[in-house]
């Protein structure tokens, strides 16, 4: 099983899944880490794009910005908007708004089955 989750650091949760500059990919065993990278997400806020436009725009950036983690079952931010979050629904990736800030920490939960997710948070 490969879970993500969006970064800046390599170590934290990002607060945003769109301005963040990285993704944590792990991989896990039974219920266990086995494997950890960080990988470079392509972000629009670096070449300049903004938000809106038309909806085929939309949906090509968010599905640029998630090319990084496709064949992942999950990923991890403490903030999104609906827009990244039904793209990643499409992908067959379930988004998850945690207040975690530690990655490696709300991953292990996750694998136990423990972390909350609060879509109530999306916007």
């Amino acid at each position: 099983m490969k879970v993500a989750v969006v970064s800046d650091d390599g170590r934290t949760i990002s607060p945003h899944f769109g301005r963040a500059s990285l993704y944590i990919i792990y991989e896990a065993d039974g219920g266990e880490i086995r494997e950890r990278k960080v990988v470079p997400k392509f972000s629009p806020h670096a070449t300049g794009e903004g938000h809106g436009g038309p909806e085929g725009h939309e949906e090509h950036k968010h599905s640029a910005m998630l090319s990084s983690v496709e064949g992942c079952e999950s990923l991890l931010a403490r903030g999104m908007g609906s827009g990244a979050y039904m793209a990643m629904k499409r992908m067959g990736i379930e988004p998850y708004i945690t207040d975690e800030v530690d990655a490696d920490e709300a991953v292990k939960k996750y694998l136990r089955g423990k972390l909350e997710n609060h879509k109530e948070r999306l916007h």
